[in-house]
């Protein structure tokens, strides 16, 4: 394959302009052609027979030894005959890059027969004996296949065929080619391609792909399979191309790189007849063949995350130019040569590098999900052609910028939320894009589910390719799997205590997710839309406690209301009460996480408020007595310690304002809501405390 470089002085504006569309990518078929177009061009050049040709498929024999077998054929006598010459009729020499196109190979899978070229790929470590057997049905048996001889039949030189299936009928000739072969090898095994080369005046041995009969049977047999995958007889008929928007002869049942339109997906066409495939689906075959080619590429740029194999396949925006295409070339070579990267790390490693080739307005990723429960049957979910590299990019900045702000800093009291260096999402990591691209970022928030058993109404992968094209997530369905995992890991013998770090992290990653500058989360619920909007967190260095309480008043007090001020889902609003009712529940929350912990540590109770009043009970109706009974508990620990001012005052008081008016009955939110929002209270309060030995309260 060629360097960047070398395509870029190999191919001039004028030779690139004539081999690419006139108008700009609008379907994957459109990104498929133009991927393979470019893989042809650096493979095997440009002309009528290069996209049939397939180099990768014996790439790993190039320059190795014994690793083509040529059978010889002198056609200048009334009978065809072996070449008798000093080389003999069998030569075993190396596959070079320099013989690639002369050799001219066109694969087909080894478990369905024969390959479509004359050449032929034999398997890993043949012994001479099936290597023999291979290199004589070259003669016997590709020489007489049908579609070869039709071919022939219409091709000026298809006489050349006809002589090497008679030579075929032999016998003494084709022992002597297992003959010759073997004392080639020495009886040793070996990998390697076979062929033949052909001399029509006895001096000169062209081959395959130096002599036109056998490219043009080559084509032929490669297109014939493009109309009877999937039991059909004939998928074609005379259509507008799909691709070049050209009348041709188009074909309904050609493969794919991404398993997309094949006759058995019959939720893509419904009532799909796969006879009649190629009126749904019409492409060209040519067109057909091209797309078979962008294989390399598209692979390069998928990976798997979540049972799922994602696709994000980069393009330029609009009409594409030479230099378009050259950029892009240069793109999709390093992406391949990258190890361990996925597309999306790749590219912005190179941005990163300052050696980005497309600003971000020009280019775009077609991205989606495919889910393969079956040979040959694949579910394709999240498609879309407008993904770009700035939004996971921007997440994976925005969710490390969250983790650094106040709610996650300690200084004399602590943080309003709890860090561990050990929860990615809580202390910012270098991995964070990774995390983001590969769908870790959403296993670790999301509610459990198996990903060997991948399924296309995974809420993970509809939040991935949400964040990989820019789309919006649904408020409802993040409070939906949030509380779900809160509740699973609360219910679970294995874990210790409530889930803090998880309901921290959650909470860290709908932050980023409402980041101004990405606007991911959306909802159909007025209710909700404060969820939606950024919160307005400082990042330290901040004042001090002491420059923020001069006369020495409760550092735990100017958190709470820091925080709720800054939090727009529980901030005070004078024109929409909800934020009250999700404040109400934060609060109480909070009232229990604090009361809990006191009873836990400074208690030693092995019950406590907060297993008292897990996640999974609270609802509307239960929010009054669950606030009496916390209330309650303050105000028996405040008489045992003869303290002066009310246990845990800096919560108590905003909850008692906040939950009675109006009455916890009267409240709209819903249950998934309310239970995020008090999780995220008993977090609250089981992190509020001070981090030195000075006393939070006066007693």
């Amino acid at each position: 394959m060629l360097s960047p470089e070398a395509f870029r002085t190999e191919y001039s504006d004028e030779a690139l302009a004539a081999e690419l569309p006139d108008s700009p990518v609008g379907s994957l078929r459109d990104i498929q052609y133009l991927y393979g177009k470019l893989y042809t061009l650096a493979t095997t050049g440009g002309g009528e027979y290069a996209p049939y040709l397939t180099p990768d498929a014996a790439g790993d024999l190039i320059d190795t030894d014994d690793s083509l077998v040529v059978v010889r054929v002198d056609l200048s006598a009334e009978q065809p005959q072996l070449a008798d010459d000093d080389r003999g009729p069998v030569h075993v020499t190396r596959y070079t890059d320099d013989l690639v196109t002369e050799v001219a190979h066109c694969k087909y899978a080894a478990a369905r027969g024969i390959d479509h070229s004359v050449t032929h790929q034999a398997g890993r470590n043949s012994d001479p004996e099936k290597l023999a057997r291979y290199a004589k049905e070259r003669l016997t048996k590709w020489a007489v296949d049908d579609v070869v001889q039709d071919a022939a039949a219409d091709h000026d030189s298809g006489w050349i065929i006809d002589s090497l299936a008679t030579l075929g009928e032999d016998e003494e000739s084709l022992d002597r080619i297992e003959t010759e072969l073997t004392d080639a090898l020495d009886g040793e095994s070996a990998t390697a391609l076979l062929t033949v080369q052909v001399s029509l005046d006895g001096e000169e041995y062209l081959w395959p792909g130096q002599r036109d009969v056998f490219l043009s049977a080559m084509r032929e047999r490669k297109l014939s399979k493009l109309v009877t995958k999937n039991k059909a007889n004939d998928s074609s008929g005379e259509a507008i191309d799909i691709v070049t928007g050209a009348q041709t002869r188009t074909v309904g049942t050609a493969d794919d790189p991404q398993n997309h339109f094949l006759g058995k997906q019959r939720e893509k066409f419904p009532g799909l007849d796969v006879e009649q495939a190629w009126r749904s689906h019409p492409i060209s075959e040519d067109s057909a063949v091209t797309v078979m080619n962008a294989d390399a590429f598209t692979d390069a740029c998928s990976f798997y995350a979540l049972g799922a194999k994602v696709f994000y396949l980069p393009y330029p925006f609009g009409t594409i130019t030479p230099e378009d295409a050259r950029n892009l070339y240069r793109l999709l070579y390093d992406t391949l040569d990258d190890d361990g990267l996925n597309p999306v790390e790749a590219a912005y490693t190179k941005e990163r590098g300052g050696d980005d080739v497309f600003e971000d307005a020009e280019l775009r990723f077609y991205v989606s999900a495919v889910l393969a429960h079956q040979t040959s049957r694949y579910d394709v979910v999240g498609e879309t052609l407008n993904g770009r590299l700035f939004y996971p990019r921007q997440l994976a900045l925005a969710h490390n910028a969250v983790a650094e702000t106040e709610p996650f800093t300690d200084d004399k009291w602590t943080a309003p939320l709890p860090t561990n260096e050990n929860w990615a999402l809580l202390a910012g990591s270098d991995d964070q894009l990774d995390s983001v691209t590969t769908g870790w970022y959403f296993t670790q928030t999301f509610a459990e589910h198996d990903d060997d058993e991948a399924a296309e109404d995974d809420p993970r992968i509809d939040a991935l390719v949400a964040v990989l094209s820019g789309e919006s997530i649904a408020v409802e369905q993040l409070l939906d799997e949030y509380t779900d995992r809160i509740t699973a890991d609360a219910d679970d013998d294995d874990r210790d205590g409530f889930p803090v770090f998880r309901v921290a992290s959650q909470f860290a990653q709908l932050c980023a997710l409402a980041d101004d500058e990405l606007d991911l989360l959306s909802t159909t619920d007025d209710t909700k839309e404060p969820i939606t909007r950024e919160p307005t967190y400082e990042t330290p260095p901040m004042e001090t406690v002491e420059a923020i309480l001069p006369d020495g008043g409760n550092p735990g007090e100017s958190k709470l209301e820091s925080f709720i001020e800054q939090t727009p889902a529980i901030a005070p609003s004078d024109d929409d009460d909800t934020t009250d009712q999700r404040r109400g529940a934060f609060l109480l929350g909070a009232l229990v996480g604090a009361v809990g912990n006191y009873q836990g540590y400074d208690l030693g109770r092995s019950t406590t408020l907060i297993d008292q009043f897990p996640v999974k009970s609270i609802t509307r109706t239960r929010i009054k007595k669950v606030t009496q009974e916390a209330i309650g508990k303050t105000v028996t620990y405040t008489r045992e310690e003869s303290r002066t001012v009310t246990k845990f005052d800096h919560i108590v008081e905003r909850l008692r304002r906040t939950v009675l008016n109006p009455e916890p009955d009267e409240w709209v939110l819903d249950t998934d809501d309310l239970r995020f929002y008090y999780a995220l209270g008993v977090t609250y309060g089981m992190n509020d405390r001070a981090t030195s030995n000075e006393t939070d309260e006066e007693t």
